[in-house]
């Protein structure tokens, strides 16, 4: 893990909330708002909130006396959140970092993170403050994506800038968002931060775009690799850009295109 690799700033979040979480985000945020919903909580904590699609979700599904607090350690992403939920006064968005929350022991019923734990420094001690916030008999809820080869986008995108930088290529997306799957890892990482009844399950899902064109700039430009194309000056990032929706047109085609995704989804008491 490095610092750039948390650095969600400039025009990323705009991109991220507009090509990234339409194309990988929305199926997994339903499915964290509907396990939670089911869990019937007063107050719910999310941890790295981003722009917001798992608090847009949370708002939908849970009746309106349920308090929610969304959170994020990049305050730009936070703005972008606040976008979406202007008025929701049940709403409360924080800047805060998941390994020191800024909130009384035992205050929430549920927290949730949706693909944020694999950017946590630490993330047995960012377990231990979920469970610390958490009150007796409250659920950590949380996913991860799986390994790179199971999300196919992304993998695409990431070859390519293997090919393109051979001499220094780009490892954001195996070392940050695709780093962390093994769920004997994840199991034990809770039960050493004091969690029990731990289950992990693998959940599929297809990734649709209009156009090749749209995967490519939502991982090149809508996400912290941005910043390692960038920094390695040539070819420039449109350039980077183009090469990934090419290669990723060559494999699903022209016009529309489809591929799967995986994550892993886990719940621990």
């Amino acid at each position: 893990m490095t610092a750039s690799d948390k650095a969600f700033t400039g025009s990323i979040p705009q991109i991220y909330d507009e090509l990234l979480v339409p194309l990988i985000f929305t199926p997994y945020a339903h499915d964290l708002a509907g396990r939670i919903a089911k869990a019937k909580p007063g107050q719910v904590l999310e941890t790295a909130a981003g722009t917001g699609v798992v608090t847009r979700a949370l708002h939908a599904a849970l009746p309106p006396e349920v308090r929610m607090t969304a959170t994020d350690l990049n305050e730009p992403m936070l703005m972008q959140a606040r976008t979406h939920l202007a008025g929701a006064d049940r709403i409360s968005f924080q800047q805060a970092d998941a390994l020191a929350l800024p909130f009384a022991d035992a205050s929430f019923d549920v927290v949730a993170c949706q693909f944020g734990v694999m950017f946590f420094p630490d993330r047995v001690k960012g377990y231990a403050e979920a469970r610390r916030v958490l009150r007796p008999g409250g659920r950590f809820v949380f996913n991860v994506w799986d390994r790179i080869e199971d999300n196919e986008f992304a993998h695409v995108v990431h070859e390519t800038l293997q090919q393109i930088f051979s001499d220094n290529p780009p490892q954001f997306f195996t070392r940050a968002p695709h780093g962390y799957f093994d769920p004997v890892k994840i199991r034990a990482d809770l039960g050493d931060a004091g969690f029990s009844d731990i289950i992990i399950e693998t959940l599929p899902h297809r990734s649709r775009a209009a156009s090749a064109q749209e995967p490519a700039i939502a991982y090149c430009q809508g996400t912290p690799m941005r910043g390692e194309i960038e920094a390695r000056g040539t070819p420039d990032l449109a350039t980077v850009t183009q090469a990934a929706a090419n290669a990723i047109r060559q494999r699903f085609g022209d016009g529309p295109v489809e591929g799967q995704i995986q994550g892993l989804v886990i719940s621990a008491r």
